[in-house]
């Protein structure tokens, strides 16, 4: 009898997605069925997004609008979209500068990263180990000129912005600057916005 109850009210196992002969590639993230949102894929293996905070959305907002403030017309600013590295590669900055003619119309779902300027991306704690190593290591060797990490920082919980720029001999992201109240710089175009916490807090 006691059988019978569990068999009757067991919930059905989870369906994982099994890789197929080879192993998953970055086309996979487009056609395999039901995957959940912003997942990314990382040396062929599918990433699934963690539960993101309010600060999390709110950073991303703030520094949207603070880059369309002065983005030239060439450039367009994008937010949570995957960018191809390679083969087995397909990860999804929080935040991206793109070329304006790699924009190909709103049913686009992807860019290559040879058409991708800045890769920003907003640390949380689920993600951090990602954010700090695997990714900027894979965003500089696909040649993206142009990374920022952003965290929570101090007792307040106010943002800060590292600022790198990709050694094209090393091919390695050298830090160029630490923002914590206003984010100034020339690349990869003229940009000041404000990145206080009453800022974030107007969102």
């Amino acid at each position: 009898m006691d059988d019978l109850l569990t068999s009757d009210w067991a919930e059905p196992a989870p369906q994982w997605p099994r890789p197929p002969d080879g192993g998953y590639t970055v086309e996979d993230l487009f056609t395999l069925p039901a995957l959940p949102r912003h997942t990314e894929m990382i040396d062929g293996s599918l990433v699934f997004a963690s539960r993101q905070n309010l600060f999390h959305g709110r950073v991303i907002d703030l520094l949207s609008t603070g880059l369309r403030c002065t983005v030239p017309p060439d450039l367009k600013i994008s937010r949570q979209m995957t960018v191809i590295l390679d083969r087995y590669n397909g990860l999804e900055p929080d935040v991206s500068v793109i070329r304006a003619d790699a924009c190909t119309g709103l049913e686009q779902d992807r860019y290559e990263a040879a058409d991708v300027l800045l890769a920003v991306e907003v640390a949380s704690p689920a993600s951090r180990a990602r954010d700090h190593d695997s990714k900027p290591r894979k965003y500089a060797a696909s040649g993206i000129p142009n990374f920022w990490l952003v965290e929570m920082a101090g007792a307040d919980k106010h943002p800060v912005v590292r600022v790198y720029e990709l050694d094209p001999l090393s091919k390695s992201y050298q830090l160029t600057g630490i923002h914590h109240d206003r984010l100034k710089t020339g690349v990869p175009f003229t940009i000041d916005m404000d990145i206080t916490l009453e800022a974030l807090d107007q969102l």
